[in-house]
């Protein structure tokens, strides 16, 4: 896959990193979001944003010279669905966004983003980020001993000592 926008590139990167150490998380095998994964997943959206306001405070530029020039990404991580309904939610959240930017107009451009690709991603951010404050904090964690565990987990971890 490519894109065109510099600093696409860099916001797509964080999204997928983001995304696999969500996957990767202690709360992908249970039915809470723990304290712990919560706290990172803030950490994310912060730095997301963080960089996300970075880019759009630049200024337009003029690359003659380097554009069109294609940035190759990686392809789009696979939809792995995990035990926490929490994580797959998030997860799928973060698909969405990352699917806006690979796609969106701003993609074709050298650099920067255009205000309706980044209101459409500050309305995912802010999706997110609502669904943590909104939903999560409110509801979990639940007790779902009947279907909780609905799977062996995979990769097993370290052997024993």
């Amino acid at each position: 896959m490519e894109v065109y926008n510099h600093d696409l590139v860099g916001l797509i990167q964080r999204l997928d990193r983001f995304r696999f150490e969500l996957w990767k998380s202690v709360s992908s095998g249970g039915s809470e979001l723990n304290e712990f994964d919560k706290a990172r997943l803030y950490d994310y959206l912060n730095s997301f944003n963080t960089y996300l306001d970075w880019v759009v405070a630049q200024p337009q530029l003029d690359l003659p010279e380097s554009h069109p020039r294609k940035f190759s990404i990686s392809a789009a991580p696979e939809d792995s669905i995990v035990e926490s309904e929490i994580v797959n939610d998030v997860l799928r959240i973060m698909a969405v966004t990352r699917e806006e930017v690979v796609d969106s107009q701003s993609a074709r451009k050298g650099s920067g983003l255009i205000s309706f690709d980044e209101l459409r991603l500050r309305a995912l951010l802010e999706k997110l980020k609502n669904f943590l404050d909104n939903y999560v904090e409110s509801v979990t964690p639940l007790d779902l001993p009947e279907s909780s565990p609905q799977a062996e987990m995979s990769g097993a971890g370290r052997k024993g000592v």
